[in-house]
């Protein structure tokens, strides 16, 4: 099929084009400059100029697709405000490009966060927060979902905290630079947190299988490792680039301090299943060797 992507030029977008691609399928990208223009078609994707924010764009983009995968979402969130204006710039791009694919039966596959709860991990069944700094996306994504009943083959793709790939990526991707700029490998909280994390290649799988084969109306979680400890993630980092390990104010991290100090383990178990997904890159662990000073 012919899929439009947006967010193709980041760590999970770049994976998912050169997933589809593999797959047989051809690719129309979202690019906001030529930067982005030259490295999409570098990955063999044809483009279309624009941001999220050009909901004329992608409302024709969508409609000369086959099936979309939205992935965009603005990288200004170091302030509350930022994060505010990302998750609604989020929100109307989504409800566009589902608008655009209402009655066709063609699949849009959206992406948002792993649910956190309390004493166990949390499961594709359990309902997504509707408080807390990202509730917001929550709501974009339950918005969405409700589109299988107008006739839009639309899946949500959970994604965990962190999404890697050669070292970085994701919430261990901001433990890292929080570290270089700081001096110290830093963990919220008392680091006995866990986080669940998958390699961007895997989550890219996943994604791919949503778009051919997933029911509409239907959640998965894209989680490789169910929960890693924030401080075992810290004392990798601080030993890779030579720093001390210690823990420091939970908003040291900014308006994510509350979900970085959260115990929020997930598993994927029943998304294996269901869907065949398997994820055989390395873990979080692992790819954290990759850290370099």
């Amino acid at each position: 099929m012919h899929v439009f992507v947006t967010g193709g030029t980041g760590t999970i977008g770049t994976a998912v084009i050169a997933e589809l691609r593999s797959a047989g399928h051809t690719v129309t990208a979202l690019a906001r400059s030529d930067r982005s223009a030259e490295a999409l078609a570098a990955q063999g994707a044809e483009t279309v100029r624009g941001s999220i924010a050009d909901l004329d764009v992608l409302r024709a983009a969508a409609d000369a697709a086959d099936g979309v995968v939205s992935l965009a979402f603005a990288n200004d969130f170091g302030t509350a405000e930022g994060l505010e204006q990302a998750i609604a710039e989020e929100s109307a791009a989504v409800h566009t490009l589902g608008e655009a694919l209402v009655d066709t039966g063609k699949p849009l596959v959206v992406v948002s966060g792993t649910p956190w709860v309390p004493g166990r991990l949390a499961l594709e069944t359990d309902p997504l927060p509707l408080d807390g700094p990202v509730a917001g996306r929550a709501r974009t994504v339950l918005a969405a979902l409700d589109l299988a009943d107008r006739g839009v083959r639309v899946s949500a793709v959970r994604l965990p905290r962190t999404v890697h790939a050669d070292g970085a990526g994701g919430f261990a991707g901001i433990l890292t630079e929080t570290a270089r700029a700081s001096g110290t490998a830093g963990y919220p909280g008392t680091g006995d947190q866990r986080w669940p994390a998958v390699h961007a290649r895997d989550a890219a799988a996943l994604f791919r299988l949503a778009l051919e084969d997933a029911p509409a109306g239907s959640t998965w979680h894209a989680v490789a490792d169910e929960g890693d400890r924030v401080r075992d993630l810290a004392e990798v980092i601080g030993r890779r680039l030579g720093l001390p390990v210690a823990a420091v104010p939970d908003d040291t991290f900014g308006p994510f301090a509350p979900i970085f100090a959260t115990d929020q383990p997930a598993s994927g178990a029943a998304t294996q299943r269901a869907l065949g997904w398997q994820p055989t890159h390395p873990s979080l662990l692992a790819d954290l060797e990759n850290v370099t000073p």
